[in-house]
C-alpha cells in the first residue's frame, strides 16, 4: 500500500487522501513496528532460519516507501535546491534566513523516521543482518529499498558508514585498517554492481561473488542508487577524518583493482557508445571520485592512485560532460540532481580534480589547453530563473570545482592571468564566501554540509586565492619571498601553490609581475573584508587555513591597511584569535599578524595598542610551545622597532623581566628573538634601562656560547643599545663581562675577517655588529678605559688591515675613540 502511495504522489499533485495515509502511518508509529519486524527477522536469520526473510524484505520495502512518500510531500511543498542553485537563482534576493534552512531540507517528518531507523540500526545487530540479507538476495524491490534506506542512515549518523565497511569502533579514525571485506555491506554493494555489469554482457573482471538467481529488470536504477550509497559512505568517512581508500577497498590489491574497475565500467561503457550523460553513469563517476578523495596524498606513489589514473575519463569526455546544457530528468524527476543530495556533475568534477592532482604537469597542461578552467568557471556562474538546476553541483561538487581551478593555476602564467587577474572571476568565486552561501551550506544536511562543509569550501577558496602568494615565496631572491615565508605556514606546506618548484621560475616571476594587479583586484572585490567575515561562520578550531591567509595578506601593505579598516585588530576578535584553547597554527599566525603589522610601519602601533594585546603576549612568553614563545618575542620586538610607543606599557605589564628570562630559553629561536626584542626596547631612549639592567649578563653569556651567528648579532646589537642613550649601564656592561665578551667575539672572528677569500663568511658573521657595539661604547669614558687596558685590544688594531672596508672603518673608529681620555 505504501509503495502505491509513493507512486501516486510522484504521479500527481498532492492528493489529500494519500497525504492522510502518510500522516496516519506517522502518528501510528509504523516506523517503530517495522523496525521491530526487521529485528525479529534478523534474529531468525542469525539463528540459521530463513523463514522470516520475506518479512525482512517486505519491512524494508515498507520503510522505504514511507520515507519516500514523506520526502515527496516535503519537496512538493518546499523547493529543494542545491546551495549553488539557490545562490544563483534570480529570485533568491527574496529569500530570508528561513528559506536558507528550507532550501536544504528534504522534510522534518521523513527525518524522524530515518532517526528511528538509524538508532535501531546502530544498536541492533539483528537489524543490520536483516538489511544485509535484503541486499544479498538480489530481489530488486527490497534491494533497492535497503540501499535507499542506508543512504539516509549514513547522512543521519557518521557511525553508520563505519559499520557498513566493518571498521572497528575502538580504533582512532586516523588508524588505517582494511575495510569493506567479505560479509560487509560495502562488499555486497560492489558485488551488486558486478552483477549489473555482467547482465549488460560486458562483464569486467571484478572478482566479486554474485547471486545467479538474481533478476533485475532495471539495472541502471540499481547502479544509480548503489553508487550513490558508495559515494555517501566515502564522503561521510572523509568528513569523519578518515583519509584512506583502504577503508572501503580492503588492502587486497586484486580487490582494489576489481572494485575501482567495476565503477569505471559503468560510465566507460556509455562513453564507448557515445550515449548521453545518463544518471547511473554520473553516479558511478561520483562513487569513484568520492572513494579516491579519501586518498589524502598528492603523490602518484599511492597504489590506489596508480590503479585509478587509467580509469578516469578522457579529457574530451570530461569537457563534454562539463558543458552546460539541459539534461533529461531522472527517475525522481530531478533535472541535474542524482538525488536530493548528489549533483549530476559532482563525480565528473571529482575525477577531473584527481587527474589534475595526480596526473603531473603534462596532464594539467593538456586539460588547460582543452579549456577546462573556463568550463569550470562557467559552471559556477550560471544564473537561471527556472527551478530546474542546469549545473548539477552539490556542495561537494562546488568544493571539487574550486580545487580543480586551483590545480589549473600550476599550468603557468597564462592560466593564472586568465583565472585570477580578472575581477569578475574573483567576484564570482567570492560569492561562495558570502553570508548567504555559507548559511546555505551550514544548513545543508548532505555531504559537505554543516560546519564541516563551511570549513571545506572556505579552505578550498583560500587555497585558490593564496596560490600566487604561496608560489612566489618558493623561489628565493624574489622581493615578496622574504616577507611572506614565515607567515601563513600552514599554506606554505599544504596548499597547491606550495608545490610550484624552483624550476618553474618563469611562472613564479609572472606571478610576481602581476602581484600588484592581483592585489588591486582583491581590494576592488573586497576580499579582505569577505575573509574576515568568514570568521563569524566558523569555529576557530577549523580556522587554521583562514588565519594563515589573513597572515599572508598582512604581508602586503595595501591589503594590511584594508584588513585593519575592516576590523582585523578588533579587541574582541583578537581575544578570540589569541585564546589559549585555539589550535597551535591559529595562535602562531595571529602572533605573526601582529608582528608583521608592527614591523611594517609605526602608524599601525595605534591599532595594535587599541587591540589590548600585551597581557596575551605576556602569557605567551611562558607558553609550553617554543614556537609560540619565539613568535611572542618577535612581535614584542617589532612593537618597539620604530618608536618608544609601547615602552611605558611594557613596564606597566612587567613584560621586560620575562623577555630577559627568554634569553636563557631552551629554544634557540626564542633566545634569538628575545635578544632582538631587548635591543629594540633599549633603542629609542633610556626609559627602560633600569628594567633592562638584568639582561646584561644574559647577553654576555650568549656571546660566549655556541649560538647561531644571528643570535650573537642580536645580543651584540642589544648591548650597543644599552649604552646608546645614556651611560647609566656602563658600569654593569664592564662588571658583568659584556665588554669582555664582545672583545672575545671579535677575537674569535678576526682570523676570518683578515682573510680575503672569506669575505662571504664575514658578511654573515656577527663581527660587524660587535664592532659597531664597541664603537658605541667608546663614547663613554669608563668603557674606553677598560678597552685600552684589555689584552685583546691589539686585535682591533690588526682589523684595520681587513680587506672588508666596513670592518676596517669600524676598527679605525674604535682605536681613535679609545685613545681619547
Amino acid at each position: 500500500m505504501l509503495s502505491r502511495v509513493a507512486l501516486g504522489l510522484k504521479a500527481s499533485l498532492v492528493n489529500e487522501t494519500l497525504k492522510q495515509i502518510v500522516d496516519h502511518c506517522d502518528s501510528f508509529g509504523l516506523a517503530d513496528l517495522l523496525c521491530l519486524c526487521l529485528s525479529n527477522s534478523g534474529s531468525s536469520l542469525i539463528s540459521g532460519s530463513s523463514n522470516l526473510l520475506r518479512a525482512a524484505c517486505e519491512a524494508c520495502k515498507a520503510i522505504w516507501s514511507l520515507i519516500d512518500s514523506m520526502e515527496i510531500l516535503s519537496v512538493k511543498e518546499n523547493i529543494c535546491l542545491f546551495p549553488l542553485k539557490s545562490l544563483r537563482s534570480n529570485a533568491f534576493h527574496q529569500f530570508d534566513n528561513n528559506d536558507c534552512e528550507r532550501s536544504s531540507l528534504v522534510g522534518a517528518e521523513s527525518t524522524k523516521v530515518v532517526d528511528v531507523l538509524t538508532r535501531s540500526f546502530l544498536r541492533s545487530k539483528d537489524i543490520q543482518v536483516a538489511i544485509y540479507y535484503c541486499l544479498h538476495q538480489r530481489f530488486e524491490g527490497p534491494l533497492s529499498a535497503a540501499i535507499q534506506i542506508l543512504v539516509r542512515c549514513c547522512f543521519h549518523s557518521g557511525t553508520v558508514p563505519s559499520i557498513l565497511c566493518g571498521l572497528p569502533s575502538s580504533l582512532p579514525v586516523t588508524t588505517i585498517v582494511s575495510g569493506g571485506g567479505d560479509g560487509t555491506v560495502t562488499s555486497e554493494v560492489f558485488s551488486i554492481l558486478s552483477f549489473c555489469a555482467s547482465s549488460s554482457n560486458r562483464e569486467p573482471q571484478t572478482g566479486e561473488a554474485t547471486n545467479p538467481k538474481c533478476k533485475i529488470s532495471n539495472p541502471s536504477s540499481i547502479v544509480l542508487h548503489s553508487c550513490l550509497l558508495l559515494a555517501t559512505v566515502a564522503q561521510c568517512l572523509k568528513s569523519s577524518g578518515r583519509n584512506s581508500a583502504l577503508f572501503m577497498l580492503t588492502t587486497n590489491p586484486k580487490k582494489q583493482l576489481s572494485r575501482l574497475s567495476v565503477l569505471a565500467h559503468h560510465f566507460s561503457s556509455e562513453e564507448r557508445t557515445k550515449s548521453s550523460f545518463k544518471p547511473h553513469c554520473a553516479s558511478a563517476m561520483l562513487a569513484l571520485a568520492s572513494i579516491l578523495s579519501l586518498e589524502s596524498s598528492i603523490s602518484t606513489e599511492s597504489s590506489i592512485s596508480e590503479i585509478a589514473m587509467p580509469l578516469i575519463p578522457r579529457t574530451a569526455t570530461v569537457c563534454d560532460h562539463l558543458k552546460i546544457q539541459p539534461i533529461e530528468e531522472n527517475e525522481a524527476g530531478l533535472n541535474c540532481m542524482l538525488s536530493y543530495w548528489h549533483g549530476l556533475r559532482d563525480g565528473c568534477v571529482g575525477l577531473l580534480e584527481c587527474r589534475l592532482k595526480w596526473g603531473g604537469p603534462l596532464a594539467v597542461q593538456q586539460l588547460c589547453a582543452s579549456g577546462i578552467p573556463q568550463l569550470l568557471i562557467n559552471m559556477l556562474a550560471v544564473e537561471v530563473e527556472s527551478e530546474k538546476d542546469l549545473v548539477g553541483l552539490s556542495p561537494v561538487g562546488v568544493v571539487w570545482t574550486i580545487s580543480s581551478i586551483c590545480h589549473c593555476l600550476s599550468a603557468g602564467a597564462l592560466v593564472f592571468r586568465h583565472i585570477l587577474v580578472k575581477s569578475e572571476h574573483i567576484r564570482l568565486i567570492c560569492d561562495l564566501l558570502s553570508d548567504i552561501y555559507l548559511k546555505l551550506v551550514r544548513s545543508w544536511r548532505g555531504p559537505f554540509g554543516g560546519k564541516d562543509g563551511v570549513r571545506d569550501i572556505v579552505n578550498a577558496i583560500i587555497d585558490l586565492l593564496a596560490f600566487p602568494f604561496v608560489a612566489i615565496q618558493n623561489v628565493p631572491g624574489l622581493p615578496s619571498a622574504t616577507a611572506s615565508v614565515n607567515s601563513g605556514f600552514l599554506l606554505n606546506v599544504g596548499s597547491p601553490g606550495g608545490r610550484i618548484c624552483m624550476e618553474d621560475i618563469e611562472t613564479v616571476r609572472a606571478f610576481e609581475t602581476n602581484t600588484k594587479i592581483y592585489i588591486q583586484i582583491l581590494l576592488e572585490v573586497g576580499v579582505p573584508g569577505i575573509i574576515l567575515r568568514c570568521l563569524e561562520h566558523m569555529e576557530l578550531k577549523y580556522c587554521s587555513k583562514l588565519i594563515a591567509f589573513i597572515a599572508k595578506m598582512t604581508c602586503h601593505r595595501p591589503l594590511a591597511v584594508e584588513l585593519l579598516r575592516k576590523g582585523l585588530l578588533d579587541p574582541f576578535r583578537m581575544r578570540r584569535l589569541l585564546d589559549s584553547s585555539n589550535p597551535r597554527e591559529v595562535t602562531l599566525d595571529a602572533l605573526m599578524i601582529v608582528s608583521d603589522l608592527a614591523r611594517m610601519d609605526k602608524i599601525f602601533y595605534e591599532n595594535i595598542s587599541r587591540a589590548d594585546l600585551l597581557e596575551p603576549l605576556k602569557e605567551f612568553l611562558t607558553h609550553e610551545d617554543p614556537n609560540v614563545r619565539a613568535k611572542a618575542c618577535s612581535a614584542l620586538g617589532n612593537m618597539c622597532r620604530h618608536s618608544s610607543y609601547f615602552y611605558s606599557s611594557l613596564a606597566t605589564h612587567r613584560i621586560i623581566s620575562l623577555l630577559i628570562d627568554r634569553c636563557a630559553d631552551p629554544d634557540k629561536r626564542t633566545r634569538k628573538f628575545a635578544c632582538f626584542a631587548i635591543g629594540n626596547a633599549a633603542y629609542h631612549n633610556d626609559v627602560l634601562y633600569e628594567d633592562l639592567r638584568r639582561s646584561i649578563p644574559q647577553l654576555a653569556n650568549l656571546l660566549l656560547s655556541s649560538e647561531e651567528d644571528k643570535t650573537k648579532a642580536n645580543a651584540a646589537g642589544a648591548l650597543s643599545n644599552l649604552v646608546r642613550n645614556s651611560k647609566k649601564l656602563c658600569e654593569d656592561i664592564i662588571s658583568k663581562g659584556a665588554l669582555q665578551a664582545l672583545l672575545k667575539l671579535v677575537a674569535d672572528y678576526s682570523m676570518v675577517a683578515l682573510n680575503p677569500s672569506k669575505r662571504d663568511a664575514v658578511s654573515e658573521s656577527p663581527l660587524k655588529i660587535a664592532l659597531f657595539s664597541l664603537a658605541k661604547m667608546c663614547t663613554h669614558p669608563p668603557c674606553r678605559q677598560y678597552l685600552r687596558s684589555s689584552e685583546l685590544f691589539p686585535v682591533l688594531a690588526r682589523l684595520r688591515q681587513s680587506p672588508e672596508s666596513t670592518i676596517a672603518n669600524y676598527a679605525n673608529v674604535i682605536i681613535s675613540k679609545a685613545s681619547e681620555p
